[in-house]
């Protein structure tokens, strides 16, 4: 905690923050070389045989995968609430709006989520998937677990090492993610838990996730950006079913220009924090 608040301090200015950051990412880098992908292999989002029928796919394998009940508890809470909207979701188009690697939920462009950030009753869910962990991450890869320690050398060369560290302490709900039942869970848990605070979420997921489960983001519901991760993906079901199992040998990545925009998002958010402690 005493190294994360001395790099993210509130009193020193994001560029010194990140600056120090990135410097110690240089030097992790010259001692412990992480596996990376070699090359960006070109995939699509989700295979054409994959896109047929994705909503009941995603019906299907939601409920027939609950198997601790969790799902089915949350929609029991306010069944005709929840129906109701699912089939408000199903009726659009699309269950989201693309703004490039970014998949807007209940929103429609990219500033309204910014304005989302500064309202002093949000609470922000920010969620990771396991799949762009470093394969050396110390907390395991398919594990809810990050140390995020910046004195670890793997850590400091992680982005989602670099997020969290950068996030601010009050307001915002890191998870890290193995399963879509897990963050489910999770969301509809603080949902509840919260019934009079405005619940946004940022996650980073496969594109093929992404469509999949927009319509149960919808459901709660919730606004917020889903985040298209590049790299080996996911884009069929066979190659979800075994990354929900924790086979996933392959990288997944959050390309730079991306990683930029998110940490534009958390420095907003962070400095929204620093304005309403003010």
């Amino acid at each position: 905690m005493s190294d994360k608040l001395k790099i993210w301090d509130p009193s020193r200015s994001w560029e010194d923050s990140e600056k120090e950051w990135d410097l110690g990412k240089e030097k992790s880098a010259g001692k412990k070389t992480l596996k990376t992908l070699k090359k960006m292999p070109k995939m699509p989002g989700i295979t054409k045989e994959t896109k047929k029928n994705l909503s009941w796919k995603s019906f299907k394998y939601m409920l027939s995968h609950d198997e601790k009940g969790a799902l089915r508890k949350s929609l029991a809470k306010h069944p005709f609430r929840y129906l109701y909207r699912y089939l408000c979701s199903l009726a659009k188009k699309k269950s989201f709006v693309r703004d490039g690697d970014f998949f807007l939920y209940g929103l429609e462009t990219l500033s309204a989520f910014k304005q989302e950030l500064e309202d002093e009753n949000s609470l922000l869910v920010v969620g990771f998937s396991y799949c762009h962990k470093p394969h050396e991450c110390p907390s395991g890869r398919f594990s809810t677990d990050c140390i995020h320690d910046p004195k670890n050398e793997v850590c400091r060369q992680c982005f989602i090492g670099k997020s969290v560290n950068a996030l601010p302490e009050k307001r915002c709900i890191p998870l890290f993610i193995t399963t879509v039942h897990y963050v489910s869970e999770k969301i509809f848990d603080t949902v509840h838990a919260y019934p009079d605070r405005n619940v946004l979420f940022l996650i980073t997921a496969c594109e093929m996730t992404l469509k999949m489960f927009g319509d149960w983001g919808n459901i709660a519901p919730i606004k917020g950006l889903g985040v298209r991760l590049d790299g080996r993906i996911c884009n069929t079901m066979r190659a979800f079913e075994l990354s929900e199992k924790g086979v996933k040998p392959g990288l997944t990545v959050v390309l730079d220009d991306t990683q930029k925009k998110i940490l534009e998002l958390i420095r907003l958010r962070r400095e929204c924090e620093a304005e309403t402690a003010n």
